[in-house]
């Protein structure tokens, strides 16, 4: 009876398995510079917004919209956290890619309207206000919201 497991060394195994299963879900997610570069460069294009000249913010908008344009598809999969380890797409769900562009769209409106309500208070530079609040909560909430979806919501 060489081949059977006690309980406890059953339980023992389990709860290696799990916290291995844990420390890969752990990777799933976006790099740590990702989450710096959206949150700054959200800040300069609401810096760029409130010196008022039209073109510049026009130029500002276009460009960061393009750099991540060229930067979310390469890191949006969310297979690649760290440099550790890179787990398969169906672990990092085929919806990463979606919810970070709902998410950066979402935050678009709250941008805007926050620095309606901070205009209509009456504040100078509505735009950076409301930018550099959007980009604390980029920093605090994305790698958090990432983390909430588990690996199973993310394949469905």
């Amino acid at each position: 009876m060489e081949g059977q497991l006690t309980p406890h060394d059953a339980r023992i195994a389990l709860e290696a398995v799990d916290r291995g299963r844990r420390r890969v879900a752990a990777e799933v997610g976006l790099p740590g510079w990702y989450w710096w570069g959206l949150a700054l460069g959200w800040i300069v294009v609401g810096v760029v917004a409130d010196l008022g000249n039209t073109w510049a913010t026009s130029a500002a908008t276009l460009a960061f919209g393009a750099v991540h344009a060229a930067v979310a598809p390469r890191v949006a999969h969310g297979r690649s956290r760290t440099s550790l380890l890179s787990v398969s797409s169906e672990l990092a769900g085929r919806r990463t890619g979606l919810y970070v562009v709902l998410g950066v769209a979402m935050l678009g409106v709250v941008t805007v309207a926050a620095a309606l309500a901070v205009a209509a208070d009456g504040a100078r530079d509505p735009a950076t206000i409301a930018s550099v609040f959007v980009a604390v909560l980029i920093l605090a909430g994305g790698p958090r919201l990432l983390a909430a979806i588990t690996p199973d919501e993310r394949a469905h």
